[in-house]
C-alpha cells in the first residue's frame, strides 16, 4: 500500500471503472481525469471560470454540466493536500495531452511533491513508468495548446510524441484529414469506427471524430 499521501489520477472514467472492477490500486485515493484536450480551445488560467466557459462549449455542455462532469472529479487534486502525484494514462496523442494539462496545473500551483507517470496498455497494464518535477509544463502548455508551436525540448518521450501529433493531427495535408477526405462519400457511421482503427496513435473517440469529420466536410462539401 503506497499510503493516503498519494493520489492516483487516472486517464477518464472507463479506466477509473475498470480500476475500480479489477480491485487495482484498492484502498487508495483515485480521481478520474473527464477531459479530451487534445480537442477544442482553452485558456491559459487552468480550470478557471473562463477556462470551463470555454472548454463547456467544445463539449457542448453548459458550465454547470461540465463542472459536474470534469471539475467535481478533481476536488481532491484541488485541494493540495497530496505529497506524491501517479498518473496513469495510455501513450497516445489523446492521453499524453491531457497529462500535459494536469502537469501545466500542478506547475502552475507550484506543486513540489513527487509525480510518476505510468503508461499503460490496451488493458491499462502498466508499460513504462518515468519520475517528474512540476517544472516547466506550464509554460509547455502554453506554447502547445494556446500558440499551437513545439517546444525545442519536451520530457518524456510518450509526451513529445504526443505533442508532434497533436499539432500535426488537424493539419489539412495531415495523414488524418486526406484521409477523411479520400473517403468523402463514406458515411459518418461507417467511417468513424475506421478512423478510431487506423489512427490509434491519435487516441480519439467517436465523438472527437464525428466533430472533425462534420466540420471538415462542412468546409470542404
Amino acid at each position: 500500500m503506497i499510503g493516503k499521501n498519494t493520489l492516483h489520477i487516472l486517464n477518464g472514467q472507463e479506466m477509473y471503472n475498470y480500476f475500480k472492477k479489477t480491485h487495482f490500486l484498492e484502498q487508495e485515493w483515485m480521481i478520474p481525469f473527464n477531459e479530451a484536450m487534445c480537442y477544442g480551445n482553452t485558456c491559459d488560467n487552468l480550470f478557471s471560470q473562463k477556462f470551463v466557459e470555454i472548454r463547456a462549449k467544445v463539449h457542448q455542455v453548459t458550465p454547470a454540466q461540465y463542472a459536474e462532469i470534469t471539475l467535481k472529479p478533481l476536488a481532491l487534486l484541488f485541494r493540495g493536500d497530496f505529497t506524491h502525484i501517479a498518473l496513469w494514462f495510455d501513450s497516445d496523442m489523446f492521453c499524453q495531452i491531457n497529462i500535459l494539462t494536469i502537469l501545466a496545473w500542478l506547475d502552475q500551483t507550484n506543486y513540489k511533491g513527487r509525480i510518476d507517470l505510468h503508461i499503460v496498455g490496451d488493458k491499462f497494464e502498466p508499460v513504462d513508468s518515468f519520475e517528474l518535477k512540476a517544472n516547466g509544463y506550464y509554460q509547455l502548455y502554453k506554447q502547445v495548446l494556446i500558440h499551437k508551436t513545439l517546444p525545442a525540448y519536451i520530457h518524456p518521450a510518450p509526451l513529445k510524441k504526443g505533442v508532434e501529433l497533436y499539432l500535426n493531427y488537424l493539419n489539412k495535408e495531415g495523414d488524418l484529414l486526406l484521409y477523411i477526405q479520400k473517403h468523402q462519400n463514406v458515411p459518418e457511421k461507417e467511417l468513424v469506427p475506421a478512423l478510431i482503427e487506423k489512427f490509434r496513435d491519435y487516441g480519439l473517440g467517436d465523438t472527437q471524430y464525428f466533430e472533425i469529420i462534420k466540420a471538415h466536410r462542412k468546409t470542404n462539401p
